[in-house]
């Protein structure tokens, strides 16, 4: 590797730091547990799977789309026991930083004070698991 290759990829990863590996992180949680419906370029099967792309729930407050993951909605089974509040923070993070939408992130502490409102379920042990 040339020396000056090495040194941008020490800059970038220290400007991106921490966001950086959580936007990959929800990147795999998200093809682990939602891509199959939502599809990985994240537009969904026009009448059986919302599009994520574009939709203003995914955008909007980040506490509504979090209820959907923690409680489920419709036809979307609920996630709580089976996602940690970092997981859907990060696959939060990723959905609503990708394919155009354009999002703030979520903490995964305003999670976890959603699922204690909620009384949601909490999450097995197992990294990255999926019950569906």
């Amino acid at each position: 590797m040339k020396p000056h290759s090495f040194f941008m990829g020490v800059l970038l990863s220290a400007a991106f730091g921490n966001a950086g590996a959580q936007a990959m992180d929800g990147k795999a949680v998200f093809t682990k547990n939602c891509a199959a419906c939502h599809q990985a370029n994240g537009k969904g099967i026009p009448g059986a799977f919302p599009s994520l792309a574009g939709n203003p729930l995914v955008q909007g407050p980040a506490a509504d789309v979090a209820t959907v993951l923690l409680k489920g909605r419709g036809g979307m089974p609920d996630f709580s026991a089976s996602l940690s509040d970092t997981d859907i923070a990060q696959v939060l993070t990723y959905a609503r930083s990708s394919w155009g939408n354009k999002a703030g992130a979520v903490p995964d502490t305003e999670v976890a004070s959603l699922r204690s409102a909620l009384q949601a379920a909490q999450a097995g042990s197992g990294r990255l698991s999926n019950k569906h």
